[in-house]
């Protein structure tokens, strides 16, 4: 009898009848004779829905409260679920965070899971109950609600999998599982059968957003394998795992997008110790996550210095970023937020030449001007103009023969 955690994204129980065929989806497991412990996310648009009407009530909504809010949308659909299995015959008990154990800091819309407390999941478990939790969500010492950040409720599943030292982590989802590049854009793009948990979480991180990135160092750091498959049909998913075989290290694996890229240069920046401390502690302490910084060279003492955010976190970061500029005595603050990154994603990479003249020649061809480039060990990602972003990705797909396996 193994132990399974199950995760159903907000497109697999947008509506009252795809509730229904999750909840047919889970008796199948049941059957099997293993225990079921399924976490899911709010159902289609709801949540998004919960934040416009708060924003409809105040400009500012305080965190706590938004927590409070927009955490009732996993609730719903977990509800809804048990007795979707409960009308099929089936025992089954909806848990919020709370009651699922899930502990977290108090950083709200952003919480970190502290610990889980399984003891109430495994009371469950041996009444042979199927077990559905409302992911996204947790609490605090002080028993505030808090939210994980969005798409968070991957990192309950994992949460979850790992403390109960589950058999798999199953991640159900509108698509069938991890691509080589997103099909919409890249009609050749075929499925990945498995892929190791760093190219994942890059990918994750720079514009796949199938998974969510800390549930990929998580599931990476208990060793929790991660099976990514459609809630809609049987087909095969993309194992996430460590044991990636050999042969699929000596390629680029996949090529990623992001549109939501704003990128923010003060200009004539005093060269000298400190400078960069004074400019992204602030916004460290302002929350807000800076990704590609770089640094032009220094000419007589005055540099550059460039940095990318999110389209909706720029103007925070300026507003932070003005009045430090005019402290450090740089000459000027400017932005664009018209931008997008493109990425190519592999183990292959390592220690290998050629990746980055290919890509950087490949773009070329096509037009594409570079405004900035960042790589790790497995990636290279440009950050290029947004309407040249889908190009890029269809050239480098090409370009690499990702699509031939």
């Amino acid at each position: 009898m193994a132990l399974i955690v199950q995760k159903y994204g907000g497109s697999s129980v947008a509506t009252a009848e795809r509730i229904k065929n999750v909840a047919n989806r889970i008796a199948q497991t049941f059957d099997k004779g293993d225990q079921v412990i399924v976490v899911v996310s709010a159902m289609g648009d709801t949540t998004d829905d919960l934040i416009k009407l708060a924003n409809q009530i105040t400009s500012k909504p305080h965190p706590r409260e938004m927590d409070v809010l927009v955490s009732t949308g996993e609730l719903v659909s977990s509800a809804l679920l048990t007795m979707a299995l409960h009308e099929m015959g089936y025992p089954a008990i909806s848990l919020s965070g709370a009651q699922a154990g899930i502990k977290t800091d108090s950083n709200f819309r952003r919480a970190r899971v502290v610990k889980v407390d399984t003891e109430r999941i495994q009371e469950e478990l041996k009444k042979r109950q199927i077990v559905i939790v409302a992911g996204f969500q947790g609490t605090t010492e002080d028993m505030d609600v808090t939210t994980l950040g969005r798409g968070a409720s991957d990192i309950s599943a994992v949460a979850l999998a790992a403390a109960l030292k589950a058999d798999v982590c199953a991640r159900y989802t509108d698509t069938d599982g991890i691509y080589t590049a997103d099909p919409r854009v890249v009609p050749d793009a075929r499925r990945l059968t498995e892929i190791g948990y760093e190219e994942m979480l890059e990918l994750a991180t720079y514009g796949n957003k199938v998974m969510q990135p800390r549930a990929i160092e998580l599931a990476e750091l208990y060793h929790i394998p991660i099976m990514v498959a459609s809630s809609f049909n049987d087909n095969p998913g993309t194992l996430i795992h460590g044991g990636v075989s050999m042969e699929n290290r000596n390629k680029v694996r996949s090529v990623a997008f992001d549109m939501d890229v704003a990128k923010i240069t003060v200009v004539g920046v005093p060269d000298r110790p400190g400078i960069a401390a004074a400019i992204f502690v602030p916004l460290a302490k302002a929350g807000i996550s800076v990704d590609t910084i770089v640094q032009n060279a220094s000419i007589n003492k005055i540099t550059d210095l460039t940095f990318t955010v999110t389209r909706d976190q720029m103007q925070d970061a300026l507003k932070v970023i003005k009045p430090v500029a005019k402290q450090i005595g740089a000459k000027n603050v400017a932005s664009d937020a018209k931008l997008g990154k493109v990425s190519i994603v592999g183990s292959g990479m390592q220690n290998t030449p050629g990746f980055a003249a290919r890509m950087f020649a490949t773009l070329s061809e096509k037009g594409v001007n570079i405004e900035l480039i960042s790589t790790s060990e497995i990636r290279i990602t440009c950050i290029v103009d947004e309407e040249k972003v889908k190009d890029a990705v269809r050239a480098l797909h090409q370009a690499f023969e990702v699509e031939l396996g």
